[in-house]
């Protein structure tokens, strides 16, 4: 896509701070990092969210997430990682590239674990939304 500024991110037509690169992926540091070492690993090719991600670019795009964290748990020894996909601009997705966010995390950060990023628990019970999610 011609206008995607992450196209033209991952693809060094904006210069960004990259920290990784393969044949599929670019990977760059956050312009507005929310911890030290907050990167973002963007596809080449342009998929707005993972359900539009080819097949065959899904896994380069998750082999890269993993090296990319084993690089900045070598160079920054985070106490762990928050690792996740905003998908749809209701979650937070700003920029229609889909991109993996890896999160360094240290003790006391203030942050909170995946789970406290929404409150809205299901009304239904587990069993009548599995029905909904498989067709039973």
């Amino acid at each position: 896509m011609t206008d995607c500024i992450f196209c033209k991110i991952a693809n060094k037509e904006i210069p960004s701070e990259i920290v990784y690169e393969d044949a599929h992926t670019t990977a760059m540091l956050d312009i507005n990092p929310i911890s030290p070492g907050h990167t973002m690993i963007l596809p080449k090719v342009h998929a707005e969210n993972i359900i539009d991600i080819g097949d065959g670019e899904i896994e380069p795009l998750f082999n890269a997430v993993k090296r990319v964290t084993s690089l900045l748990n070598e160079a920054l020894h985070p106490d762990g990682f928050t690792i996740g996909i905003n998908h749809g601009k209701w979650a937070g997705q700003a920029i229609d590239h889909i991109h993996v966010h890896v999160i360094p995390r240290w003790k006391d950060d203030g942050g909170t674990s995946i789970h406290g990023v929404v409150s809205n628990p299901p009304k239904e019970s587990l069993t009548e939304i599995k029905k909904k999610i498989i067709k039973e």
